[in-house]
């Protein structure tokens, strides 16, 4: 996976700017292919690179709030992953103020409320972030 996704972002670098692809909202840039790294990052296990790919990012540069949202959704499972709570919790929050109605939709994103919600102590924010959401329904 990282050979790979090295040899993307070489291609992306090497195109220089955005190619956008039809069906794709994103396109490719090395922008988007350093997103793919923190969600393949965080299925392969390693949360730490995970985190290390999001901090090589600026969130500003994304080209909508939706994606924003998305983004934030993933850096949050990374905290989870790593036993970072209260930073999971606050990213959730964070995507959430960016796209209310993806972060409430987003099976992903709801999952990992539910699984907060259960693993822990639960603050009023995350309780909620939870009916907000539909998790509480």
């Amino acid at each position: 996976m990282r050979d790979l996704t090295d040899e993307a972002a070489a291609i992306a670098k090497e195109l220089g700017g955005v190619t956008l692809l039809r069906d794709h909202g994103g396109g490719f840039s090395p922008l988007t292919v350093q997103l793919h790294r923190i969600s393949a990052e965080n299925h392969a296990g390693d949360p730490r690179a995970a985190l290390d790919a999001a901090r090589a990012i600026s969130l500003k540069a994304l080209p909508s709030v939706e994606r924003r949202s998305r983004a934030l959704g993933d850096i949050a499972v990374t905290y989870d992953r790593l036993g970072r709570r209260s930073d999971c919790v606050r990213t959730l929050l964070a995507a959430e103020r960016c796209a209310p109605q993806e972060t409430h939709a987003r099976p992903a994103t709801k999952a990992l409320i539910s699984s907060l919600l259960v693993s822990g102590p639960t603050s009023t924010e995350l309780r909620g972030l939870a009916e907000r959401s539909g998790v509480l329904a």
